[in-house]
This record gives C-alpha cells, structure tokens and sequence, in this order.
C-alpha cells in the first residue's frame, strides 16, 4: 500500500541533511504555520520547481539535455 498525504501518492520517503540553522529555521516556519516539517519543505519543493518551470535559461539546459539523452538513447535502441 502507498501511503498517502491529503489525497496524494507519497511513494517516496527522502533524507534530508540541512545544516544546524536551516533546520532550526524550518522547525521554527512549521510550527508557527502549524504544520509538518515534511509539509513544509513539500511545499518549498513545489515553488522551487514551479520557479525551474518558469526559467528560460533552464528550459534551454533542460532541452540540451533531453537532446544528448535522446541521441544516447536512439544509439543504445539501433544495436
């Protein structure tokens, strides 16, 4: 069974090392906005990757990438 958080699949369990202060700093946002600490950075991690999203200078490096792979890849499927 996968767990499940606000009607969401959390197939993935992650550890985190963060310095003494950013931990300190997380603790202190979660229980002044009432919530998890897993809940917190889930939401950091949603913004952060919404603000990837939005980046031209990364969707140009993302492309490149995707581009190298897909060469990688039809080399490896034409053996």
């Amino acid at each position: 069974m996968i767990p499940c958080y606000h009607d969401v699949e959390m197939p993935k369990s992650m550890t985190l090392r963060l310095t003494d202060e950013q931990a300190a700093e997380l603790e202190a946002i979660a229980r002044i906005e009432n919530v998890p600490i897993a809940e917190e950075v889930r939401i950091a991690l949603t913004e952060h990757i919404a603000k990837r999203r939005r980046d031209r200078a990364f969707q140009a490096r993302l492309k490149a990438s995707i581009k190298r792979n897909q060469e990688i890849l039809d080399r490896l499927a034409s053996t």
